[in-house]
């Protein structure tokens, strides 16, 4: 077996607890080859010099970490700039969001090539090296010009917006251009392959040449849908340990005469929170008898606050709890609890599972791995409703949820109102449809479906 190089933007140990789903998936993989995990240390030289960075190699049992610092004006052009300013808006849609300044993209590159440089003597000739996520798109054509001829897959963890979309970021025939240096690029969902397949045959007369087979630049890529899962097992495990139960049984407790619901979210304008907030106010505005019933408790972790976009929608968002709360709340019931900060993850499994209704409506994501922690959480006798955006990842998998357009408000609330009335059988039926497909394509069904994948490109 080829040992598996992992390269993503923030190195993570995957023996450590807080690694989450991702890091042990990987993790075991990279312990069965030797491999080796390559990326960012987190830490950001204030005076260093640019296109340079400390490279540190360790030991992680038998996964080799190799962890680059970056400088300030690296940091702040590359992650800050190019690949979260302008990359993660357009990629959801948000063009009104993007910061286009040039100099951004000049240190979007520099970045990359300092990745390739400082990679390219650490591979050895029959590695299989996984690159993964929007901060990374051009590092396989760098690495191609020092030339690597390692098989090399890419995975896209966020949306892939389409043609029209991308054609607005003033660099994309080169962006898209980077993708064809490897030999398989993964989406998430069926809806980013074809916005893919569209671009490429729209902006780079590229021409099938297979199943997922694309040409064009005098390269072939192979590309492919490859929907990420959860570790069903360990979520389950983490849900029977302490603290979930304390956490179960004190909420069911303090909420015995209400009935919950719950969003949880990073604070980011793609998350549709300001819409969900209106629903629930739509909600109890059209089915009074919630009042004084319903709950919704919406955990919101903060974001990159730095950024202007983010504290305006932390303004709003708080605005709007305030006013609803104002206007329904009483003495003995506040209908929306908001938590601006993170909780965390060992005690979610259990305030998932003394929830009624779980409130996923994001306006644009990759996948949104809470909506599958949800059903992995509920107790099948009496399970809770995910109520899901039509434009989350997993809404092509998890059918059954009830479906909903985050921007129709009356609509969401009507989908929350059903919700809250589903008869038990309904509830039971979907949950059990909704449960077999989180366990059969999870976290390592995913893992071993793209490496088996890359492994057989020719």
């Amino acid at each position: 077996m080829s040992r598996l190089v992992v390269v993503s933007n923030r190195l993570a140990d995957p023996r450590k607890p807080a690694a989450g789903g991702l890091a042990v998936a990987l993790g075991e993989t990279l312990k069965k080859t030797g491999g080796l995990w390559f990326g960012w240390s987190g830490t950001v030289v204030k005076d260093g010099t640019p296109g340079e960075g400390e490279l540190r190699v360790h030991q992680a049992g038998q996964v080799t970490l190799a962890e680059m610092d970056l400088c300030q004006e690296d940091h702040d052009a590359y992650y800050r700039g190019y690949a979260n300013g302008v990359l993660w808006p357009i990629f959801h849609y948000r063009l009104d969001l993007a910061n286009l300044e040039s100099g951004y993209l000049s240190g979007y590159r520099r970045v990359n090539h300092l990745f390739a440089r400082k990679l390219m003597p650490l591979l050895k000739p029959d590695d299989m090296i996984w690159i993964h996520d929007y901060h990374l798109i051009p590092l396989a054509a760098e690495l191609r010009a020092m030339g690597c001829g390692n098989k090399i897959g890419f995975f896209l963890h966020i949306p892939l917006p389409p043609q029209q979309i991308l054609a607005a970021i003033p660099s994309h025939e080169w962006l898209m251009r980077a993708l064809f240096a490897y030999d398989l690029v993964g989406f998430q969902s069926e809806a980013d392959l074809l916005n893919f397949a569209h671009y490429v045959k729209a902006e780079a007369t590229a021409e099938t040449v297979g199943v997922g087979q694309f040409r064009a630049f005098n390269s072939t890529v192979q590309a492919g849908a490859f929907p990420i899962g959860i570790d069903i097992d360990d979520f389950h495990r983490l849900g029977r340990a302490r603290e979930s139960q304390e956490t179960y049984e004190t909420t069911c407790r303090e909420y015995s005469r209400r009935r919950l619901l719950i969003g949880v979210d990073r604070l980011d304008y793609s998350k549709g929170l300001p819409q969900r907030i209106r629903a629930f106010g739509e909600l109890l505005n059209e089915y009074p008898e919630n009042r004084h019933s319903a709950t919704l408790l919406q955990i919101a972790a903060p974001s990159r606050e730095d950024v202007d976009a983010y504290s305006d929608i932390q303004h709003e968002l708080e605005s709007l709890c305030g006013a609803i709360n104002g206007n329904y709340g009483d003495l003995d019931w506040m209908p929306i609890r908001y938590i601006h900060r993170a909780v965390a993850r060992r005690r979610l499994p259990g305030l998932y599972q003394a929830c009624d209704v779980a409130l996923v409506t994001p306006l644009r994501d990759g996948m949104n791995l809470v909506a599958k922690e949800f059903i992995a959480a509920q107790d099948a006798a009496d399970p809770g409703v995910l109520v899901l955006s039509r434009f989350a990842g997993a809404a092509e998998q998890l059918k059954e949820a009830l479906l909903v357009n985050p921007y129709d408000i009356p609509g969401t609330a009507q989908a929350i109102q059903r919700a809250l009335q589903m008869p038990l059988a309904e509830r039971q039926a979907r949950h059990a449809a909704l449960l077999e497909n989180v366990r059969k394509y999870d976290v390592h069904w995913w893992c071993g479906q793209f490496l088996e994948a890359l492994a057989n490109v020719r």
